[in-house]
């Protein structure tokens, strides 16, 4: 696609970013002679008809309700098009990273700089209410900040405009699971309330480096933001009482915009906000449920992998640690993320998550969303048998009956046992992606890294299962070797515990197996896969299937 024109106007460049739902570019606008950055909807080619209409809409929303908006602190977009039979988005270029990549980076934003930030974010959110816009999707990774020490807000991709006809359907709750209001899980209409809970959230975030209301999955996420409080943010400092203030409850209770605004404003200077601390609960603190403990204290460090839990991946950064969890189970690899984007323009696809009602949800890192369920967010069809050339050819040269191939919006392939494993999506930036036919009592976890912690998969596997040895109940490492894993160095860890009934909808026996290798162009690829002991045999050969079936992008 490189170098490809695109609408006979905009000359594609590099790549600048990746995601679920599609891939951003770097382009050069041959009429104007301007850097532009356009985002090219790579998922419309793995929906169907109906749903690709949808993406259009929604595509056309984003661009409407940013066009609206005439304020410095909003990213401008230029143009909207459709080009090979899908949407793009031209938008302005910005130089620089997200404030996700800050917090990623550095581990924490000193108070001052994090209220600075909020104090723009607001900016932005004020001119987008007054124009009728409710953003809904405020978090670390849509605040970009520019290498000119601009502070802007950008994808507006489920953007709601007043008197617009609402293109999401019944009962779907659309946006990032950590940083949706309490009004937004109960199912009420959003107002600029609720924009500015997901900016106290995202202010959070910033200082104390992991998200206040994430949990082990992203219902109990959810529950979490409708029944518990934070807990005390400890490097807040003079912005502590604005974080308390933003993050009431009830909508009705927290401070509007001026309040807020004044709140920032004194808070980047130094003073804590008097205006604040009427916000700022008292003794009512013993009704708060306490979050799980933060797990051990150096790199790799995983919390117990729950089975429909999640677990908790540790990026040491300067001797400091940075939680991040995941759906189901333990990270297949942990790792440290150091590289800054040039543009921070990242796009994700969100996983539908429970039954009756879809819940289109997002655990960071992660921008556009769409509805598709499996067929939508991988290319899912029965595989004709591959010739013998075939690196992802069977020992039986196909797949067994009823396996089916998907090609993985991330870019690579992978064999799976059904038609009913779902794809979900953990984290973009560090290309998670699980897939599950029962909501996480069994799974299997893909993940890519091109900065591996480790050179060697041994050590890595080595290390983490000393981490995981520390956590588990009843853990028992079943087996750790090296092996030869397409021509290249690889590693197996395998092994046991107890998943307790407090953690999981699924207690009882587990057994995990984790295999990972590096590639020649030194991505480090990681498969884990877990389920109860008692299914083990099958889940086993399994492992060995998708194995041999994997292609990488």
């Amino acid at each position: 696609m490189q170098g490809s024109l695109v609408a006979g106007r905009y000359r594609l460049g590099e790549s600048i970013g990746n995601g679920g739902m599609g891939r951003v570019w770097r382009a050069h606008d041959e009429v104007l002679h301007r850097s532009v950055a356009i985002k090219e909807l790579t998922a419309a080619l793995y929906v169907s008809d109906s749903e690709q209409a949808t993406l259009l809409a929604r595509t056309r929303a984003e661009a409407r309700a940013a066009a609206r908006i005439n304020h410095s602190a909003v990213v401008t977009v230029h143009d909207v098009l459709e080009h090979d039979a899908r949407p793009w988005i031209v938008m302005e270029l910005v130089e620089g990273h997200s404030l996700a990549d800050a917090v990623k980076e550095c581990e924490r934003v000193e108070p001052r700089e994090a209220a600075r930030i909020g104090l723009w974010v607001l900016r932005a959110l004020r001119a987008a209410h007054a124009a009728g816009v409710l953003h809904r999707d405020v978090k670390p990774g849509n605040v970009l900040l520019g290498r000119d020490g601009r502070v802007l807000l950008t994808d507006f991709g489920i953007a709601q405009i007043d008197g617009d006809t609402a293109i999401t359907r019944t009962g779907e709750v659309v946006g990032s699971v950590d940083y949706l209001a309490p009004e937004r899980v109960r199912g009420h209409d959003p107002g600029p309330a609720s924009d500015l809970w997901a900016l106290g959230a995202t202010l959070y975030t910033a200082v104390e480096g992991l998200s206040p209301f994430r949990r082990t999955s992203p219902i109990t996420t959810m529950q979490a933001v409708v029944e518990e409080e934070a807990e005390p943010p400890q490097h807040a400092g003079p912005l502590a009482p604005v974080i308390s203030a933003l993050l009431r409850k009830d909508p009705a209770t927290r401070p509007d915009a001026a309040q807020t605004e004044q709140m920032l404003a004194e808070a980047a200077e130094g003073r804590r906000p008097r205006a604040a601390q009427e916000y700022v609960p008292t003794e009512a603190v013993d009704a708060r449920v306490p979050r799980p403990p933060t797990p051990g204290q150096h790199t790799g460090a995983v919390a117990p992998p729950y089975p429909g839990g999640a677990g908790t991946r540790q990026h040491a950064r300067g001797g400091g640690q940075t939680s991040v969890q995941a759906p189901y189970g333990p990270p297949a690899v942990s790792r440290r993320r150091t590289r800054a984007r040039t543009v921070a323009l990242v796009v994700a696809l969100a996983a539908i998550i429970g039954g009756g009602t879809a819940v289109v949800l997002q655990q960071h890192g992660e921008r556009d969303r769409t509805t598709a369920g499996p067929t939508g967010t991988a290319d899912a069809r029965p595989t004709p048998s591959p010739d013998a050339s075939d690196q992802g050819a069977t020992a039986a040269g196909g797949l067994p009956e009823g396996w089916v191939r998907r090609t993985d919006p991330f870019g690579f392939s992978v064999v799976l046992p059904g038609e009913d494993w779902e794809r979900v999506v953990f984290d973009e930036e560090t290309r998670q992606v699980d897939y599950t036919p029962d909501g996480g009592k069994h799974f299997l976890r893909i993940a890519a890294d091109d900065a591996p912690d480790f050179d060697d998969p041994y050590e890595h596997l080595g290390d983490l299962d000393q981490q995981v040895g520390r956590r588990l109940v009843d853990y028992r490492r079943v087996d750790l070797q090296r092996l030869t894993y397409r021509d290249r160095e690889a590693a197996r860890l395998e092994y046991s515990w107890t998943a307790l009934a407090k953690d999981t909808e699924f207690p009882g026996p587990y057994r995990a197996i984790d295999q990972m290798y590096i590639t020649r162009d030194g991505v480090e690829y990681a498969f884990y896969m877990a389920a109860p002991a008692e299914d083990w045999e099958t889940t086993r050969e399994q492992f060995e299937t998708i194995l041999k079936g994997w292609r990488e992008p």
